[in-house]
């Protein structure tokens, strides 16, 4: 859709231009972590963010993380149906529903426009999180962008995106000790960011393992 004056351009349409097309980087590591680090990154990162001001919000993430690192135990596909379950945990509601609306990010610089196929679309690109021939922290990567820019739900987009992270990487048994270095904006028409995000979490994820070995043999 073109933006007309003073409307924000389609940010998921540049998404979902770009996405197909990002070089996404290779990765020779693979998750061989068999045990669990001292430290759950994720939760770190929420009790140091927004722990201080917002303590009840912080323990509904908290809540949902275990939910989804539970799912992620028994291997489930990552479907808009799971997220909205880590959701109402999330938020604290009793329904959560894929957004009715546009829906507007960064202080209206980003909009995600709707159509009839925006759910289904958002499902399909949902069951990529398990491509075989992509590389775990692209996958990841891609999955995180994916919630960012389709904005499925009313409310709490970023926090979403952070649980699906952290779902698909524990569904192939990698839990990160650090997350701080992913707090950065990222924007939908920049696929050299998406693959650097890529590239940052297979980082992440061999300091992890790395990390972790160490404290088996110490």
């Amino acid at each position: 859709m073109t933006a007309g004056p003073g409307r924000p351009k389609d940010s998921l349409a540049d998404w979902l231009l770009i996405r197909t097309e990002i070089s996404w980087p290779s990765w020779h590591g693979s998750p061989t972590l068999s045990a669990t680090p001292a430290r759950d990154g994720f939760r770190d990162f929420f009790m140091a963010t927004r722990g201080g001001r917002d303590s009840q919000g912080t323990a509904r993430f908290l809540t949902a993380l275990a939910v989804a690192f539970a799912d992620a135990e028994q291997g489930r596909p990552l479907t808009f149906a799971l997220m909205a379950k880590w959701q109402r945990d999330l938020l604290g509601h009793d329904r959560v529903d894929f957004r009715a609306l546009p829906a507007f990010a960064k202080g209206g610089r980003e909009r995600y426009d709707l159509a009839p196929d925006t759910q289904a679309l958002f499902e399909h690109c949902l069951s990529e999180s398990s491509q075989p021939d992509l590389p775990l922290p692209s996958r990841a990567a891609r999955a995180y962008l994916d919630i960012l820019f389709f904005h499925p739900f009313e409310d709490g987009n970023a926090r979403a995106a952070m649980l699906a992270l952290a779902f698909v990487l524990a569904r192939e048994g990698v839990l990160l000790d650090q997350v701080h270095p992913l707090q950065t904006t990222r924007w939908a028409d920049d696929a050299e960011g998406a693959a650097d995000l890529a590239v940052l979490l297979g980082i992440l994820i061999s300091a992890a393992e790395r990390r972790q070995a160490h404290g088996r043999l110490s």
